[in-house]
């Protein structure tokens, strides 16, 4: 993992080695800009005084996370990489508890009022929130990202899926046909459908077969609702008998499976819906970017036998990808959507009606809840000091969240080691 560099006019300079940053630091010509990602500063240094090589942002989407790999280009090394969660569920459960609160409320107040359900019109290329938030988020740290890196590339993974090779597997053209992708894509979405394991028995972590779960001999499709994934044992097993006779004696499994086969992906849909739009907001960047195929990343992955994990399928993503990849003592930092607090000022019980009204201000005393500070607590039962978060209240005594305890602290004991800015972070 690589430590991000500013010079004296916050432009920035290529990452430096940690022990490089420690030992700049230690002599006094480096300054912490600021934690996550972990940034220096060196007021010695201009940018025109130094070399700089160009590094390309490598985004993989995902419905809950996507991973996000700094490469630099020349030498094929991931100076830095990041797992982002997002909170588009957490959104979506939001929005449906209020509109059942107002769906109750007008009910019992304006019970009489004409419908107001048709006049509103939405903006072309409109996305619920709770996909908004995904774009938003991968946004946001590409910006970040390019403050503090001198970025020259993006690459994006556009197409989760080749639904047209899905459909078709035998679409004509004898390069798509066999080209070096050739069953990458259907295997893929396989592997997602049916969680990375045999859909008859439940084995994990053992190679896996495409299964037609009605047999080609008796008329079956290549159609992505006839496929499932089953291992070596089981296929054979089954061969070319009825799904129904072979299940005959665990009904519970027939019925997971005949419904699961036509369940569409909740989650490559959310992927497929952004995907555009993502694209689209990248291009205003202004830089080059590059796109790929899920399909393509899991070839390039397998080639080079790395491990599958979010940030590594980044790493991968399109054909820019180098040859050899230094990924040696990468460890991701893992950011999840916490969001700005909301504007809800009124609390309400489990029927709708309110409890309680929080005060509109955020501050106190320079202090925001969200806040990662630094405690020395002189006295008393929880003497020490404690890094964590804080959640305000509008008199000197914040509660305190920090090695598994809450407890109450005066602000005057508190130091901020980071501003709340929506998410939080540790490393993997």
């Amino acid at each position: 993992m690589r430590i991000f560099v500013l010079d004296k006019n916050l432009k920035p300079l290529d990452p430096c080695h940690p022990a490089r940053a420690r030992e700049l630091m230690k002599k006094g010509r480096a300054k912490v800009f600021k934690c996550y990602p972990f940034t220096i500063v060196l007021p010695d240094r201009i940018i025109e005084e130094s070399t700089t090589h160009s590094h390309r942002i490598k985004i993989d989407p995902g419905s809950k996370t996507s991973g996000i790999a700094v490469i630099q280009e020349e030498t094929g090394r991931v100076t830095n990489a990041l797992e982002i969660s997002h909170r588009g569920q957490q959104i979506k459960d939001s929005l449906e508890s209020r509109r059942a609160l107002r769906r109750g409320r007008r009910n019992r107040q304006t019970r009489y009022r004409k419908p107001r359900f048709l006049n509103r019109t939405r903006k072309a290329g409109w996305l619920p929130p709770s996909l908004e938030s995904r774009i938003a988020n991968i946004e946001t740290w590409v910006r970040r990202i390019r403050k503090v890196c001198p970025i020259t590339a993006i690459s994006q993974e556009l197409v989760r899926f080749d639904l047209q090779q899905m459909q078709n597997p035998e679409i004509s053209g004898i390069e798509y046909q066999h080209g070096v992708l050739f069953g990458f894509e259907v295997k893929e979405y396989l592997l997602q459908k049916w969680g990375r394991k045999c859909a008859y028995c439940g084995i994990k972590d053992v190679p896996f077969e495409i299964e037609h779960i009605l047999a080609k001999s008796n008329g079956g499709s290549n159609r992505v609702s006839n496929l499932c994934l089953s291992c070596h044992s089981c296929n054979q097993s089954k061969g070319n008998k009825p799904v129904e006779e072979f299940l005959k004696k665990q009904p519970e499994v027939l019925k997971r499976i005949l419904a699961q086969a036509k369940a569409p992906l909740k989650d490559a849909a959310a992927v497929n819906t952004t995907r555009w739009e993502l694209y689209r907001r990248l291009q205003l960047t202004g830089l080059p970017v590059e796109v790929g195929s899920g399909g393509r990343t899991k070839f390039n992955r397998k080639i080079r036998e790395i491990e599958k994990t979010h940030w590594a399928d980044a790493a991968c993503v399109g054909e820019s990808t180098p040859s050899q990849l230094l990924l040696k003592g990468i460890k991701p930092l893992v950011v999840k959507a916490r969001g700005h607090g909301r504007r809800q000022r009124c609390g309400t019980d489990r029927y709708g009606f309110p409890i309680r009204h929080a005060p509109a201000q955020k501050f106190f005393m320079g202090f925001q809840t969200g806040d990662l500070v630094k405690a020395n607590v002189p006295n008393g039962k929880y003497a020490g000091t404690y890094t964590g978060r804080i959640a305000i209240r509008f008199k000197p005594s914040f509660k305190l969240t920090a090695c598994s305890k809450s407890f109450d602290v005066h602000p005057k004991y508190l130091k901020t080691i980071h501003k709340a800015d929506g998410y939080e972070y540790q490393f993997k």
